[in-house]
């Protein structure tokens, strides 16, 4: 029987509130964006993705909208092979191609995996399975461990007057969303912020976002978290702030503190990021993860052929709906770990980590979500669950979520709202410090 045929594609951009959360590239900003793809078939079903933000990529999309309407949701591997080879100016074969700007093509490798992601979720409901059933070898698993992302937190009371105030969840009821938007600089604040997501959404497993302090002021962190929770797996990610030598230094007598480091150090003199990292390994005999230095095929090749990661991080807004599940299906066999890693995203996000994590093969390393830091902004009527520190699986056909629209509509108005659809983290730091620039191998607060 034909498969229906996809009659409708809309995208639509949003935008929602964060914290003042901090990193090595600086302060998220008050406001964050987002891209959502709506697929509509001849069979009455709505079909569902999400993607990260901004005009480029909302423009992207836009553009291959002749690619998908009209096709049969059987055609979705054609569909986006054909959107692939927009990012290839020789793939020979260019049609409606022609008139999109080159310079965009970059955001449009991201940009497609909303749309793989919608169609899924309509082939799914059209066979009548989840979309787990559909990816790798299946359903392997009906909840998904998660883990509590930590992040320091500046003073929001420091933004000017006159820009976008930060959102102030001072009278809240719930204990975690008034926490959230507070500063949280010190050990002490790090662990009343783990003991309030353990409160509300039972995580058992941890990960500070570091690269904001010094090395020996984040590893303070981590003993006082290991302290107040000594059966969680405690792991930190400075996102390669530190040099080699502070990495060992720092890190070689944690074993009893942290399960496994997350980018500790970057290329320097001359050795690229996977021979400093295979190096950290030799000398500090830690499990290594990586969402920075093996981002695609090609890439993962080098770093397993020098051994220099144990934990892939393979979020499927980077490799695909399909590819994110393969990457788990190669590690399995190879004994390595696969996991995924997140950027601040609503409960779309949140339903499709679910989705690609029950269909996840082995044992996979608990995932990152940001969704805990924009809980209470759903776009979903049926946002999925997280219950005992793992996400629960939606029981349903295809992505098993539906929107609300009328909140869809309000965070459309918010982005409108909006001066820049931009991401820059440096903003926000230069309420901080005046004049603030981005500097790899500088914490954030190190000045």
């Amino acid at each position: 029987m034909d498969t229906p045929i996809i009659t409708r594609m809309q995208v639509i951009p949003v935008a929602g509130y964060d914290s003042m959360l901090m990193t090595l590239s600086g302060c998220h900003a008050p406001l964050f964006t987002r891209n959502l793809v709506i697929l509509e078939d001849n069979s009455g079903h709505t079909g569902i993705g999400e993607i990260h933000g901004g005009d480029y990529t909302c423009e992207c999309l836009n553009m291959v909208r002749p690619l998908v309407e009209g096709q049969p949701i059987a055609n979705y591997r054609q569909i986006l092979q054909k959107i692939h080879k927009l990012a290839n100016p020789n793939a020979g074969e260019g049609g409606d191609i022609q008139t999109l700007d080159i310079s965009k093509l970059k955001f449009v490798v991201k940009s497609e995996w909303a749309i793989e992601c919608a169609m899924l979720d309509l082939l799914g409901q059209h066979l009548n399975v989840p979309m787990c059933q559909l990816l790798g070898e299946g359903q392997q698993r009906t909840e998904v461990e998660m883990l509590g992302y930590l992040f320091y937190v500046s003073d929001k009371g420091k933004t000017p007057a006159g820009v976008q105030q930060y959102l102030d969840e001072s009278a809240s009821t719930d204990p975690w969303f008034r926490l959230r938007r507070e500063e949280i600089l010190t050990p002490e604040r790090v662990v009343e912020e783990a003991q309030a997501l353990r409160e509300k959404y039972g995580f058992s497993n941890f990960k500070l976002k570091g690269g904001v302090l010094t090395g020996e002021k984040e590893m303070e962190t981590c003993r006082a978290l290991k302290k107040a929770f000594p059966e969680a797996r405690i792991n930190i990610d400075p996102n390669g702030a530190w040099s080699l030598d502070e990495s060992i230094r720092l890190c070689k007598d944690m074993h009893d503190v942290l399960t496994y480091v997350e980018d500790p150090c970057g290329p320097e003199a001359g050795y690229s990021s996977r021979e400093i990292m295979r190096e950290f390994k030799n000398a500090t005999q830690f499990q290594v993860a990586t969402n920075m230095i093996a981002t695609d095929w090609r890439q993962f090749y080098h770093t397993v052929s020098l051994n220099a990661c144990d934990i892939i991080l393979a979020d499927p807004h980077f490799w695909g709906f399909d590819g994110a599940v393969r990457m788990s299906q190669l590690l399995h066999s190879w004994g390595l770990t696969w996991g995924v890693h997140s950027n601040n995203h609503f409960d779309i996000t949140l339903a499709a980590f679910a989705q690609v994590g029950a269909a996840a093969v082995g044992d996979p390393a608990p995932l990152d979500t940001h969704w805990i830091w924009q809980d209470g902004q759903n776009l979903l009527v049926d946002t999925p669950k997280i219950v005992g520190g793992k996400l629960q699986v939606p029981d349903a056909p295809g992505l098993g979520v539906h929107l609300n629209m009328e909140k869809v509509m309000e965070a459309n108005a918010l982005y409108n709202r909006m001066s820049s659809h931009d991401r820059d983290d440096a903003v926000a730091m230069q309420y901080l410090i005046p004049g603030w620039k981005y500097d790899h191998k500088k914490p954030a607060l190190v000045r």
